[in-house]
């Protein structure tokens, strides 16, 4: 399933893929060169992640159950074997190192997920 997350009314991610199955959580993005500006990766039932096997940085952006902003780490690098989003975090906004500001997110900050 795809879709876009929001910033109020402003697009923040406008085509971002929901992981929520068990083998599309597993794979991630691996295997993938890039993500490219504007796209993401949304991982359901997610509080940690890792970058082991990936092949370019990414932000995470982790979210609880009310898409609440928990925690932002930028410019994760591959090979990291654990960074963890707070115990609230469910799910893990990930995109491309880099081409979004963050800095408008804030923890405690609502994202809307459109599909």
């Amino acid at each position: 399933m795809t879709g876009a997350i929001l910033l109020g009314d402003a697009v923040l991610v406008a085509r971002v893929e929901r992981a929520d199955s068990v083998p599309a959580r597993m794979r991630g993005l691996l295997g993938r060169r890039s993500l490219p500006p504007g796209e993401g990766l949304l991982i359901e039932r997610c509080g940690a992640i890792h970058t082991v096997g990936m092949r370019f940085a990414i932000d995470a952006v982790f979210l609880d159950r009310q898409w609440r902003v928990c925690r932002v780490v930028p410019d994760v690098r591959p090979g990291r074997l654990c960074v963890p989003g707070g115990w609230r975090a469910v799910r893990c906004l990930e995109v491309g190192a880099g081409w979004m500001d963050l800095d408008p997110l804030c923890p405690g900050l609502a994202l809307t997920w459109r599909p």
